[in-house]
């Protein structure tokens, strides 16, 4: 349960701290790449050794880091815009209810168990996650919110559930206890390498001025993000057989956590049939995770 925790505690603190540091004027992309740094040499001290060499690059797992580490950098990057432009509380939602995505997986791959509570779930989860995006201004002049407002959501929600899908996938099928930080570390390197050029880009091609407020923002986001992987693949080896349930449950703990803070630290005001969402979220998760 310690590592369940953990993973809701860590994967919360991610998405409020990027509220933050927007309203802060941090550059979220820059601060995402100096979190990739920052989950590199976290790695690199638990694994005692830097994670790319020569015998790194011939396991078989190292594709999938390749992978994961540009999923990592579209995903967070998604993340940041969508807290930015839509809040704390539709980005939570839109992201965890993405557990639609490998609870089907679940079932098609690992053959899992899935009786009409849970399908009940998955139906309630989709009209949550309208509900949670539906706005009552009257944004007509601006043609471009009308995307904004569920166009990111949408992107948002198949993203973070086939990213969830896949570190399933991996953790079953090539992850030990022995390896488990060196696929971590690499994935993390992937996505420091891939994000560092386009940081380099903005202040060599694009002139930029370097904030230096950026790498504390980035230090500050890696560590709890490391650990709130490192505690899902932990839960997810522990219930390696209930991937169906334990995902949701997390999932679960994540939207409530980082609605209510939100809430209380950021002052977002949630119309009636956002509100309406956030619960219908909870009622779905719940299907899902007990049904």
């Amino acid at each position: 349960m310690i590592y369940l925790f953990g993973s809701i505690i860590f994967s919360a603190y991610l998405v409020l701290a990027l509220k933050y540091i927007d309203n802060k004027g941090v550059s979220t992309f820059e601060a995402l790449t100096f979190n990739y740094c920052t989950c590199v040499v976290i790695g690199s001290l638990l694994n005692h050794s830097f994670p790319i060499s020569v015998e790194t690059l011939s396991q078989p797992w190292f594709i999938w880091s390749i992978v994961m580490g540009a999923s990592f950098i579209f995903t967070f990057n998604l993340i940041g815009i969508t807290v930015q432009k839509n809040g704390v509380s539709v980005a939570s939602v839109a992201n965890k209810l993405s557990l639609v995505i490998p609870f089907l997986f679940s079932l098609y791959l690992y053959h899992e168990y899935a009786g009409w509570i849970k399908w009940l779930g998955v139906a309630i989860a989709l009209i949550a996650v309208y509900c949670t995006c539906f706005s009552t201004h009257n944004n007509t002049h601006k043609k471009p919110v009308v995307w904004i407002r569920y166009g990111l959501p949408i992107m948002l929600f198949v993203c973070s559930g086939l990213l969830d899908t896949f570190i399933k996938y991996i953790e079953k099928h090539y992850l030990t206890d022995s390896n488990n930080n060196s696929f971590l570390a690499s994935t993390f390197f992937v996505a420091a390498t891939i994000s560092f050029l386009g940081v380099l880009y903005k202040h060599i091609i694009k002139k930029h001025f370097f904030q230096w407020k950026t790498v504390v923002a980035g230090i500050a986001i890696g560590i709890p993000n490391y650990f709130s992987i490192w505690c899902f693949l932990q839960v997810l080896k522990k219930y390696t057989t209930h991937s169906s349930t334990i995902i949701p449950i997390n999932n679960m703990g994540i939207v409530l956590v980082s609605t209510i803070v939100s809430t209380l630290l950021f002052r977002e005001k949630l119309s009636i049939v956002n509100w309406i969402g956030v619960l219908l979220s909870i009622i779905a998760i719940a299907c899902i995770a007990y049904g």
